[in-house]
């Protein structure tokens, strides 16, 4: 079972059902035993920073999604739920993130030639070898919507980038943490690919 991180946040929905249209039948849920028992757990989200760590404490969240990646569970990130994963964000000053990453989220420099938010189609370039990008080549596009990036603090982490006026970490992987700044359940086959590609970690024959 696939648990889906309900802590009120946009876009859940589209998460499910991308994972039902791939044949999965996600769980949307802010229980601790079901996420804690979940063979994957995905935190995906839109909307802002501060907003979302309130949310995730109000309910007890924060706590289940750190023992869930102690556990060692494959754990995925989307957009605000790769933000939320690292240290801080300029969008909410005061406002401690997960951290279970480390880096921090900043906002995308005004330029007159750019417009912020980034909403948008942007290629992938690939920095190293990334478990969700097996089997997609470098230079496929993927649906970004933010007005903040992830500045990572170890490259190594570090398996897609995209240029958008400043180099941008679109995806990471450490571990069993893996995570995207686009939205792969809006990347249309691209994307699916990405989804697929998680939901095959730990299973046989991956």
């Amino acid at each position: 079972m696939i648990a889906i991180i309900d802590y009120d946040a946009g876009n859940i929905r589209s998460v499910e059902k991308a994972l039902q249209f791939l044949g999965e039948d996600p769980v949307v849920t802010r229980d601790r035993d079901m996420i804690l028992s979940a063979e994957k757990v995905i935190l995906p989200g839109v909307g802002a920073f501060g907003d979302a760590m309130g949310k995730l404490r109000g309910y007890g969240l924060e706590k289940v999604i750190l023992d869930t990646v102690e556990k060692r569970t494959p754990f995925l990130g989307i957009c605000l739920g790769l933000q939320l994963l690292f240290e801080r964000s300029d969008e909410s000053d005061g406002v401690s993130g997960l951290g279970i990453l480390p880096g921090e989220i900043v906002r995308i420099p005004d330029r007159e030639d750019l417009k912020v938010p980034h909403i948008g189609w942007n290629s992938l370039d690939y920095p190293s070898e990334g478990t969700l990008f097996q089997g997609i080549p470098e230079g496929s596009y993927v649906y970004f919507v933010h007005s903040y990036y992830l500045r990572a603090r170890e490259e190594s982490i570090v398996k897609a980038t995209t240029e958008y006026g400043v180099t941008i970490h679109a995806s990471v992987e450490k571990d069993n943490v893996y995570a995207c700044q686009f939205h792969p359940e809006k990347s249309s086959q691209i994307g699916m690919k990405i989804l697929q590609n998680f939901i095959n970690i730990g299973r046989e024959g991956n």
